[in-house]
């Protein structure tokens, strides 16, 4: 994993942040966005969305992941993850296992205390369960 940032992922991280705040939280308060980029121009945006039947409950990156299928994509290079400032908002298991399903080596920015973190999706979940082929 690296602390370093490039440019182009400073948007994505930023458009990330934007979309943080069209989320629907009221239980948790812990606000999510997300900025899924195709690798050809087109960003996908997405924000957890809460339910009373907290497993009913969408997370941000896996609401930007179903946006973009539904536009008809399926080839995604780079995704960032924004949470609350200060906290550490890598992709939880569940949707590591999602974003996995489209690209193992697709890039994954996220905020920390420290710093926007640059690393994969395959140095997340290694061995992850994928398609059969």
């Amino acid at each position: 994993m690296s602390m370093t940032l490039l440019s182009e992922h400073e948007a994505l991280l930023s458009a990330a942040r934007d979309a943080r705040e069209n989320a629907y939280a009221p239980y948790s308060h812990f606000t999510v966005g997300a900025a899924l980029d195709t690798g050809d121009g087109h960003v996908f945006l997405g924000c957890n969305v809460e339910n009373a039947s907290y497993g009913l409950t969408m997370c941000a990156e896996r609401v930007a992941i179903g946006t973009a299928v539904t536009a008809g994509y399926r080839n995604f290079a780079t995704i960032a993850v924004a949470g609350p400032d200060g906290v550490v908002t890598s992709p939880c298991g569940a949707c590591r296992q999602v974003l996995a399903e489209f690209n193992p080596n697709m890039t994954v920015v996220f905020t920390t205390p420290d710093g926007p973190v640059t690393t994969t999706v395959a140095e997340l979940l290694p061995h992850s369960f994928g398609p059969l082929v």
